[in-house]
């Protein structure tokens, strides 16, 4: 038996999680940051103070550049090593995940026309692997990666992360996505890169419906095979996509504070996840970049606690959502029910 959570807070804290709209790079707290930029001095302050203004974002297309710079300190792979171990050491330390599913975007440390970069996927994906074999060995912490495409690069990336997940795959990558703006990125040239991706065994997770309308989302169903929708935010414009939604079983990956801070909802209160609830969508919850949004996994939970209305049971049931609509392996899936079943029962006062 253990103490029982005198708070709904402390109950979310210690709550056995996964995760599964969570970017690498994205997910690099101010100390990885710091040591990353100190590591290769130019236009990321290493200060913490000074990240911290350089994390404010004036709208979406702000978000995606200093997004960007962070990902220019990614520039060997004993940093790619490094990010790893670190994002897994401080997930499974402090956010009480047991299991993420991780968005890589290897095209922006793998081409060979960005300065400075241009490691071989071979190296690249050396340094995952090596990191994710040392983060279960140390912290319990299984890892799977999702490879997306930057939407910004175009059909060249595309073809490229198509190459990087089909012809240098590990066992550990599960998922092929689609990530970065989508004004001016239309999804359907992206369909035969998630036709071949799909064919070889992998799942579909595009971001969709974040900063556009519902037919972006309707696009990440219809052609490219989506099983997850990323963010999928303006689903709750189009009650017939709702109701396809909850019909077919495709959850939404949804991150409040992430919808926030890049303008995609103006206040909380106006955000969609209780539309989404009360069409039966399932929802998984998720930071998306917490340290860039000033999150954590722990405080969005918290946040779906309070615009769902939901108790304890009603956040582990949201825990559990999220296990079942992992690309986990069954006994990983079992495994990680059971501890939140454990967990769930033990921290009740009459347990």
């Amino acid at each position: 038996m253990i103490n029982a959570p005198t708070s709904l807070s402390e109950f979310i804290a210690r709550l056995p999680k996964a995760e599964l709209h969570v970017h690498h790079v994205g997910s690099a707290s101010p100390r990885i940051v710091s040591e990353l930029a100190a590591r290769h001095p130019g236009t990321v302050p290493s200060d913490p103070d000074e990240l911290r203004r350089f994390f404010e974002f004036r709208d979406f297309a702000h978000f995606i550049d200093v997004y960007l710079a962070v990902v220019g300190l990614i520039r060997t792979p004993e940093d790619i090593r490094f990010l790893t171990h670190e994002i897994g050491r401080e997930m499974a330390t402090e956010q009480g995940l047991r299991y993420a599913e991780l968005t890589c975007t290897p095209y922006t440390s793998v081409r060979p026309d960005a300065a400075d970069l241009g490691m071989p996927i071979e190296a690249y994906t050396e340094a995952i692997e090596d990191a994710r074999v040392a983060v279960e060995r140390d912290f319990g912490l299984v890892l799977r990666w999702i490879y997306d495409i930057p939407g910004e690069s175009g059909v060249p990336s595309a073809d490229a992360t198509l190459d990087y997940a089909l012809n240098h795959r590990t066992d550990a990558l599960v998922g092929f996505g689609l990530g970065g703006p989508e004004i001016g990125v239309p999804r359907p040239q992206f369909q035969p890169h998630f036709d071949a991706a799909r064919a070889a065994g992998l799942h579909s997770v595009p971001h969709a419906g974040e900063t556009t309308g519902p037919e972006t989302v309707w696009d990440a169903v219809r052609l490219l095979g989506a099983e997850r929708i990323g963010h999928g935010t303006s689903s709750a414009q189009d009650a017939a996509l709702l109701a396809h939604l909850a019909e077919a079983g495709i959850p939404l990956e949804v991150c409040p504070s992430s919808n926030i801070a890049t303008r995609a909802v103006e206040r909380l209160e106006q955000h969609p996840i209780k539309a989404f609830h009360d069409a039966g969508v399932t929802i998984t919850v998720n930071s998306d970049d917490p340290p860039m949004f000033n999150t954590t996994l722990n405080r969005e939970y918290e946040i779906a606690a309070d615009l769902l209305g939901l108790d304890e049971a009603g956040v582990a049931e949201l825990a559990r959502d999220a296990v079942r609509a992992s690309f986990a392996e069954d006994a990983v899936k079992t495994r990680i029910l059971g501890e939140i079943d454990e967990y769930v029962a033990s921290a009740s006062p009459s347990a």
